[in-house]
């Protein structure tokens, strides 16, 4: 029995492949025979060519057979070169190798930027934290500032409520024109009161501070140049502020001062006059003495 690569294609004999460089390759297979010298005979293969080929050719069939089997109409491509189809599949199978190492070296891509986007989200979570974090410092900040606002009104309320009422103000001439001074006694008495809620005695024009705090004294003086004019706070005989005028060419002199004293109960605060001093009021309150409780402390 014969089998060509011919009739494998299902052409005939006579059939020649298309391209100069192929060769037909066959095999002889002689009929198994139960006479001994039949089967010797048989038993001998005739080759085409040497064992080598033989092989070669036995392999290429049973190649053939396989791609025949797994691609149908395969016998049917009676115009289709075989080398050439083998090379349409080599370079294919090239081609899918290449696109495979595309993959890979996208795969290494993505595998970078995931990387990234993971250590994208870690950062975002730390952030998150930290927000979180000086979002609670804050809202803390917030309920101790509202805290310490409340105790600063009730501590308002307190002082407002425990503070008593403490203020005065009175100017020397109750009456008519006054001129003051020189004299032994130097301190003023200013009997025009204005006001008085507690500690000025319009008598001895001395201010006794009621309770210890922190206490607002103003006065103003006027006088003619005759004399100098002006006067003196005292604090405890101690003197803290004070006018002062030299006698001078012009007609008159006004002068004024104020000060904040911290005293304790019992403290007594008035005015005098600069030796040889005189000072001048009438009923327009020239010359004025006034003071109040700022707080108790």
């Amino acid at each position: 029995m014969e089998i060509t690569l011919a009739g494998l294609l299902g052409h005939d004999q006579n059939w020649t492949p298309r391209g100069p460089k192929q060769k037909q390759m066959y095999c002889i297979i002689k009929p198994w025979s139960k006479d001994p010298a039949s089967t010797h005979r048989g038993e001998t293969i005739q080759e085409a060519t040497n064992s080598e080929e033989m092989e070669f050719g036995a392999l290429l069939l049973l190649t053939l057979l396989g791609l025949s089997f797994g691609e149908p109409g395969f016998v049917q491509r009676d115009y289709m070169n075989t080398l050439e189809w083998l090379r349409a599949k080599v370079e294919f199978i090239n081609s899918l190798e290449d696109k495979l190492k595309n993959v890979e070296a996208w795969q290494s891509v993505v595998d970078a930027l995931e990387a990234r986007l993971n250590a994208t989200v870690d950062e975002l979570t730390r952030q998150k934290s930290e927000v979180d974090r000086l979002s609670k410092e804050n809202q803390d900040l917030r309920t101790r500032l509202n805290a310490t606002e409340e105790e600063i009104d009730k501590l308002k309320q307190s002082s407002a409520k425990d503070a008593p009422p403490i203020a005065f103000s009175a100017s020397l001439s109750n009456s008519g024109e006054i001129y003051t001074g020189p004299c032994t006694d130097k301190t003023l008495v200013f009997k025009r009161i204005l006001s008085n809620t507690g500690g000025y005695d319009q008598n001895t024009g001395v201010f006794t501070a009621p309770v210890n705090g922190l206490y607002y004294f103003t006065f103003s003086t006027y006088g003619y140049n005759t004399h100098v004019a002006g006067a003196i706070l005292m604090k405890n005989g101690v003197r803290q502020i004070s006018t002062y005028d030299n006698i001078s060419a012009d007609g008159s002199d006004i002068g004024s001062n104020s000060v904040v004293l911290q005293l304790a109960a019992g403290d007594k605060v008035h005015m005098e006059l600069w030796d040889n001093g005189r000072v001048y009021d009438n009923w327009n309150g020239h010359t004025t003495f006034s003071g109040f409780l700022v707080f108790p402390a």
